[in-house]
């Protein structure tokens, strides 16, 4: 246990007043009790250099208990070298005339002989009457004071100038200090996102990251990072991005028992790359249904049936619905309005493989504008889409264009060979996909080629356009 004389500096470190008899001490029970509750080693001098406070971390530290300590002149002999023991104890005891804490690192001796780097903050104790009674002194091992400034610089760094986000979420999953790196991904500033919850920062993917958190929170850190694609709101619209995201549960160090306080979020903006991945990916599977289909349909002894080929291999994770149009006869003089007959489509209902039509050679019903004969009039690709709108007028927009009901996006590519145009092929997407991008119109332009040449050599196209 701690010792402390009941004259001196203990005198001084306030006024004398009574208190309530209290049943098993009085108030130096309490004084001992706070002493050596403390995490850093404590000891005091009064104003003659005499030790009248030590408490159990400096017995840990230097093997010397309180009995031991306590009443003894100074360091010297016991604590300290003999050779060292006056520069020491004046730079202790010149804290008895200077403003403020000071900060000196010491040898320490141990009980057994050892020597001990420490770390001292010591400050001047005054009297009643204002004037210096003693010095106390905190110290810790250098090490271990190294260590908590290596953690709490680390922490200021991360929270400061990290190159990547970092958040960290409180017990209900709502951050409470965020970087500047996480603000500027998060599209707010960084007081702007404390304390709200996670779908209001996301559009997207919100449900996905507090499923992450709380599995931290209930289990611990994952053993690799994971990767969350979101949506945030900007300025500008939303965003997807896609971030690296590497969590760590908090725990609080001053509970016997492990407190969560929250989760260690960081994360990097990954999302260039692995857009880049997807393309070069999304590219490998076209190329190899290209080289697959031309395979196939080399087979092919009707060459109506490679243009079914074609189509069908092309459908493979790039449209729902297909279909083939080509230009009706009567419309080689380019002043007679553009009829298209359909020759192949894609059942609208259950999947399945496409399907030769149009032996009555009737025109399809399409209107001016439809986008199909855009395509054969611009001899160029045309892409619609039905937008934002409602299922009913989505609906409808499908419909009234003789595309399936669930039609929702639109790619027309136009079918040339010879220097002619024979047609267009169609591409339809459900509510489910992407509209369709550049990216597709440049594949669909490929398949069409493709499907040109074998239309053109089962001759159902007129001679002439």
């Amino acid at each position: 246990m701690s010792a402390s004389r009941r004259s001196g500096i203990t005198d001084e470190l306030g006024p004398e007043e009574p208190e309530p008899a209290r049943e098993g001490g009085d108030g130096s029970d309490l004084l001992a009790a706070l002493l050596d509750g403390m995490d850093a080693a404590l000891c005091a001098f009064d104003a003659d250099g005499v030790v009248t406070h030590w408490n159990r971390e400096a017995e840990r530290i230097l093997g010397w208990t309180a009995a031991e300590a306590v009443g003894r002149a100074g360091f010297a002999g016991w604590a300290v070298r003999s050779a060292d023991a006056e520069e020491v104890e004046a730079r202790l005891m010149s804290a008895m005339d200077a403003p403020g804490r000071q900060v000196n690192e010491f040898a320490l001796l141990t009980k057994d002989g050892g020597r001990v780097l420490v770390r001292t903050q010591s400050a001047a104790v005054h009297g009643p009457d204002g004037k210096p009674a003693g010095v106390y002194c905190a110290f810790s091992e250098v090490h271990a004071q190294i260590d908590l400034e290596r953690s709490i610089a680390l922490s200021e760094a991360l929270l400061e100038d990290a190159s990547w986000g970092v958040v960290l979420v409180d017990a209900d999953l709502r951050p409470a200090v965020v970087n500047a790196h996480a603000a500027r991904a998060l599209g707010a500033g960084r007081t702007a996102v404390l304390g709200r919850p996670l779908g209001e920062l996301l559009t997207q993917g919100a449900e996905e990251l507090e499923s992450a958190l709380t599995h931290v929170l209930a289990e611990g850190a994952p053993p690799a990072p994971a990767e969350l694609w979101v949506s945030v709101r900007t300025p500008e619209g939303e965003r997807r991005r896609c971030w690296r995201s590497g969590f760590v549960r908090l725990a609080s160090p001053l509970a016997e028992e492990p407190v969560p306080l929250g989760v260690g979020w960081m994360f990097q903006d990954v999302t260039e790359a692995r857009q880049g991945e997807q393309e070069a990916s999304l590219l490998r599977f076209r190329a190899q249904q290209l080289h697959r289909a031309a395979r196939a349909a080399a087979e092919c002894e009707d060459p109506a049936e490679a243009v079914t080929v074609h189509l069908d291999f092309a459908l493979a994770g790039f449209a729902d619905h297909a279909l083939i149009d080509r230009v009706a006869e009567g419309t080689a003089d380019g002043t007679a309005r553009v009829r298209l007959v359909r020759i192949a489509a894609t059942p609208s209902g259950s999947p399945g493989p496409s399907r030769l039509a149009g032996q009555a050679g009737l025109p399809v019903r399409y209107g001016d504008g439809h986008p199909a004969v855009q395509c054969v009039e611009r001899c160029g690709s045309v892409r619609a889409s039905a937008g934002a709108a409602g299922a009913e007028a989505a609906r409808t927009w499908a419909l009234s264009r003789q595309w399936p009901a669930d039609t929702v996006h639109a790619l027309c590519a136009v079918l040339r060979s010879r220097g002619r145009t024979l047609g267009a092929v169609t591409f339809l997407r459900g509510a489910g996909r992407n509209p369709f991008e550049r990216a597709d119109a440049m594949y669909a332009e490929d398949v069409a080629t493709h499907i040109a040449t074998a239309l053109d050599l089962a001759n159902l196209a007129p001679d002439d356009h």
